[in-house]
């Protein structure tokens, strides 16, 4: 029984071989661009860091989490590459972007390494994708913590945004706050439909929205 026992798992190991270097890197269908909202990150995290993005006074609703590579249903991850990792002059480029150079180098590692361009290509397409998008003038104006429906947020950038329909965002919550807007786009960054793995949207009807410090 013991040797039966042994040959099989020689077999399934031959037939299944584990993928130990990961993902090619350029092998995607779409990306991901998530919009953390600031004030709630800090309140879930940022603050226990003494992150400087948490700081008052710097008046920003919305920070890019990250332009993530997609598949249509999962994502790549530990991309082979042999594109070089961003110096410190190009992560410090792209500081106010991702909220702080830390976030933009651990986001390329994660992730912008799964695109196949190189660090400072994907850096300049993380911020052409969320210049592309128009923020609603009302986010930067909360001055007082809210609780509104999820939807409510969606609702606004559909309607900042005309050409952006329903099934190419969500918006995500976390601990009962309103965590994330994400957007679905293609490569060259048109807006497309979400894949069903990422289609979640958030249903609260009372979720936070901490106010922009």
């Amino acid at each position: 029984m013991r040797k039966l026992a042994l040959a099989l798992a020689l077999i399934c190991a031959t037939a299944a071989p584990a993928r130990a270097e990961g993902d090619r890197a350029g092998d995607f269908d779409y990306y991901v661009m998530a919009l953390s909202w600031s004030s709630n990150w800090c309140a879930l995290q940022g603050d226990a860091r003494r992150d400087p993005q948490c700081d008052r006074g710097r008046g920003v609703p919305f920070v890019l989490h990250g332009l993530w590579p997609q598949y249509e249903r999962g994502w790549p991850s530990d991309c082979r590459t042999t594109a070089a990792d961003p110096s410190r002059s190009d992560t410090a480029a792209v500081a106010d972007l991702f909220g702080g150079a830390g976030a933009a180098f651990y986001q390329w590692k994660k992730h912008g390494r799964c695109s196949g361009l190189s660090a400072r290509a994907y850096y300049a397409l993380a911020r052409q994708a969320f210049e592309s998008i128009t923020i609603s003038p009302i986010f930067p104006r909360i001055t007082q913590d809210l609780k509104v429906p999820a939807s409510v947020i969606e609702g606004a950038f559909l309607e900042a945004n005309p050409g952006l329909r329903a099934d190419q965002i969500t918006v995500t919550c976390r601990a009962g706050m309103i965590q994330e807007v994400r957007l679905c786009l293609t490569p060259d960054l048109t807006p497309r439909r979400c894949g069903a793995d990422v289609i979640r949207d958030c249903t609260l009807q009372d979720a936070e929205l901490n106010a922009v410090r």
